[in-house]
C-alpha cells in the first residue's frame, strides 16, 4: 500500500522539481527595485551640477514610483571624496546610490596622497547620466578673439597669465594645464571655491582665463565682459554651435564634464541592471530632457561596462597631465 502511494506521488514530485528548476534562473536574473526608501548621495553642495542632475532624476523616479521615497543627501567636502566615501561604505542593497563626476571617480586617486576609498575597488558603476560642455573663456579686456590669439599671448615674452579653477585637482585645472602643455607655456593657477567665484574673478580681471562648465559662463555673455574661445568637448556643442572645439583650434585637448550614477561595491549585478533600466527610462522622458537642456546638459545613459570603460579612458587621459603639472594634494 505504501509503495503504491509513493509511486503515485512520483509524477507530482517530478513536476515540482521541474518547475523549481525552470523558475530559479528567472528569479536570479531579475531584481525588484526600488525599495521603499532610496538615498541618492551628492558629494557636492546644493545648486551644483551633480545636485541639479540628481534632483531631476529623483523627481522622475518619484513620479513613477509613488510608493518609494527618493531623498537627495548632499555630503560636500574634500573635492567630492566625502560623499563618494559614504556611497562606498553603504550597504549594497540598492537603497543608497551616488551621483559623481570625474574628480571622485578618476582624478582624485591620482592627485590626493590618500583617499578613504578605492574608486576602482569600492565603487560599482551603474550608468553614465549626463554630459555638459566645458568652455575656454577669457575676459573681453584681454583683447584676444581666438585660441590662436590666446596661445600667442601665452608665448609672448614676459607674459604672465593666471587662470581660475574650481579647486586644486579639479577638471577645470587639468583642462587649463593640458592647454598650457600643448601650447608649450606656463600658467599661474588660482583655485576658487566654485564656478560663481571663478566667473567673478574673470569679470574683475583677477585672472585672465578659465575652463568652466558652459552654463556658468553663458549668462554673462550678453554683458560683453567675457568671451568664449572654444569648447573642450570632442565635437561642437549643440548649445554653442558657432564655437569651435579646442582641437579645431589647434589644441588637442578634450574634456567634458559628465555626471554618473554609482553604487557600493558588492551590489548584485541583477540589481545594478534593474537600476540602470529605471534610470534609462527617466533619461528618455521628454520632460527630463527639457529640464536638463535648460542647464545645457545632455542625457547620456550607458551600460555599467561602458561607464567602466569611460573611467579607464579618463584615467589614461589625465595621468600624464597630472604628472607633468606636478599636481599633488597632501
Amino acid at each position: 500500500m505504501l509503495g503504491d502511494f509513493l509511486r503515485t506521488l512520483r509524477p507530482t514530485f517530478a513536476m515540482l522539481v521541474a518547475l523549481c528548476t525552470i523558475s530559479a534562473p528567472a528569479s536570479a536574473e531579475t531584481a525588484a527595485w526600488p525599495p521603499r526608501l532610496v538615498r541618492i548621495v551628492v558629494p557636492f553642495g546644493a545648486g551644483s551640477t551633480p545636485d541639479i542632475v540628481g534632483r531631476i532624476l529623483a523627481d522622475s523616479l518619484q513620479a513613477r514610483h509613488p510608493g518609494t521615497t527618493f531623498v537627495i543627501e548632499n555630503k560636500p567636502g574634500a573635492a567630492g571624496n566625502n560623499g563618494t566615501d559614504a556611497v562606498a561604505k553603504a550597504t549594497p542593497d540598492g537603497a543608497t546610490l551616488g551621483i559623481s563626476i570625474p574628480g571622485p571617480l578618476v582624478i582624485n586617486q591620482m592627485v590626493f596622497a590618500k583617499l578613504p576609498y578605492d574608486p576602482e575597488r569600492d565603487i560599482t558603476p551603474v550608468t553614465m547620466l549626463t554630459r555638459l560642455p566645458n568652455v575656454l573663456v577669457v575676459p573681453s579686456s584681454l583683447g584676444v578673439s581666438s585660441v590662436a590669439d590666446f596661445v600667442a599671448r601665452l608665448k609672448a615674452p614676459g607674459s604672465s597669465v593666471a587662470y581660475a579653477s574650481i579647486g586644486a585637482g579639479s577638471l577645470s585645472q587639468l583642462c587649463m594645464e593640458a592647454i598650457a602643455q600643448q601650447a608649450g607655456a606656463k600658467l599661474v593657477h588660482i583655485p576658487y571655491a566654485g564656478s560663481p567665484n571663478a566667473v567673478t574673478a574673470l569679470i574683475r580681471g583677477d585672472v585672465q582665463a578659465a575652463c568652466l562648465p558652459a552654463i556658468a559662463v553663458t549668462p554673462q555673455l550678453a554683458s560683453g565682459t567675457m568671451k568664449i574661445l572654444a569648447v573642450s568637448t570632442p565635437e561642437r556643442s549643440p548649445f554653442l554651435p558657432d564655437v569651435p572645439t579646442l582641437k579645431e583650434s589647434g589644441i588637442d585637448v578634450q574634456s567634458d564634464a559628465w555626471n554618473a550614477l554609482i553604487a557600493p561595491r558588492g551590489t548584485p549585478p541583477a540589481l545594478i541592471d534593474a537600476i540602470n533600466a529605471e534610470v534609462r527610462r527617466s533619461l528618455a522622458e521628454p520632460a527630463v530632457a527639457e529640464k536638463l537642456k535648460v542647464q545645457m546638459i545632455t542625457p547620456a545613459p550607458s551600460s555599467p561596462d561602458e561607464l567602466r570603460k569611460t573611467l579607464a579612458e579618463e584615467k589614461a587621459l589625465w595621468s600624464g597631465v597630472i604628472r607633468a603639472a606636478g599636481i599633488r594634494i597632501e
